[in-house]
């Protein structure tokens, strides 16, 4: 609901629900305390008949009102201050050495614990994940254009100890001289099976689960998932396999358990940031594309995360049919609507049981 040209009775509804949309349309003032605030202020709430409206800060001021401290109505919109902050510890976050989180947190002027939680809610990531997936974002440019392991390794970031190398390993799902290779020496097992959504092929690597598929017939299937690993070697999976596929199955036809398995998720910064904000949608819930793209902190990015939705290889385990069109239609599906459709209304019900 976006506020402009609100009468007085509209902006004291706004005041009552806390609204952060309301922000910079209007301020509020109390006369018994001579204090002016944003209309998102949590302090608590004044009564009707001792509040007054004024368009911005400054008419509050002449009026003889001083600004709250609390939600210090003068300054930027408090989503706005919180996402400068964050970037400010991206930037930090970009450089070659390795940055502290009790020193982040003193770059931006807060405590560890606040910009812990602080950066997660607007980035979906922790400061050690995000910093992880943008040095991973530095050596795939680097292995691509041909550089040495070595040097592109040490030149994305990653520290020079002992274990660098395989912290550079973990991020790129495969070591970092295969990925230079194209994946050419990577083993992909795969199984294929019946499921409560058609056939479904599962596929994983040496790291997890790679791929969850839908579809109607299993030559389909396997053309997928050659375009997904066009340089793996793909086999067929042994027997172990076989019983890891009978838990995958049991999430597929939602029986209500929750996968354990390792995941090998493969994306950029930014699909992984969607991805793990999907993950956080409860089923019997959707979300629109802009809700998501809010949630990790960045409103215009709607195009960007339907985009990462459809990149998604792992359909269920991370539940990319929640997200829904803003009117709450639903939008194209990967493994197509009809089972979307089928999706949703399942875990409906299961809600309501």
């Amino acid at each position: 609901m976006k506020h402009t040209n609100l009468n007085d009775e509209r902006r004291w509804q706004a005041v009552l629900d806390r609204d952060p949309q309301a922000d910079g349309q209007f301020v509020f003032a109390v006369l018994t305390t001579g204090i002016f605030c944003r209309p998102s202020c949590r302090a608590r709430h004044a009564l009707r008949q001792n509040v007054r409206f004024y368009a911005d800060a400054a008419a509050a001021r002449d009026a003889g009102f001083r600004p709250c401290k609390r939600c210090q109505p003068e300054n930027a919109d408090p989503q706005q201050q919180r996402i400068a902050k964050v970037a400010r510890a991206c930037r930090l976050l970009e450089q070659d050495t390795t940055i502290r989180l009790e020193a982040l947190a003193r770059e931006v002027g807060v405590s560890p614990y606040h910009f812990h939680r602080l950066f997660k809610s607007v980035t979906g990531m922790t400061p050690k994940a995000w910093q992880q997936a943008w040095r991973t974002k530095r050596l795939r440019a680097a292995l691509e254009k041909g550089e040495p392991v070595t040097q592109a390794v040490l030149a994305a970031g990653f520290p020079a100890s002992s274990s660098y190398y395989r912290e550079a390993d973990n991020t790129l799902g495969m070591t970092a001289r295969q990925y230079r290779r194209g994946g050419s020496d990577v083993t992909v097992r795969y199984a294929l099976a019946a499921c409560d959504l058609g056939r479904c092929l599962v596929a994983e690597s040496a790291r997890g689960i790679c791929a969850v598929l839908l579809g109607d017939d299993d030559a389909s299937l396997i053309i997928e998932l050659q375009t997904i690993f066009p340089q793996a070697q793909r086999e067929e999976g042994d027997a172990g396999f076989y019983a890891r596929l009978e838990t995958v199955l049991a999430t597929i036809n939602g029986q209500n358990t929750a996968l354990q398995l390792p995941l090998d998720i493969r994306g950029t910064a930014f699909q992984q940031q969607v991805w793990h904000a999907l993950q956080e949608i409860p089923a019997g819930e959707t979300r629109s594309y802009q809700q998501v793209a809010q949630s990790i902190g960045n409103p215009r990015a709607v195009r960007a995360v339907a985009s990462a939705c459809a990149a998604n290889t792992l359909a269920i385990v991370i539940p990319c049919h929640r997200v829904v069109r803003q009117s709450g239609a639903l939008s194209g599906y990967r493994w197509g609507e009809g089972r979307k459709a089928q999706l949703l209304r399942r875990e409906t019900q299961q809600e309501e049981a």
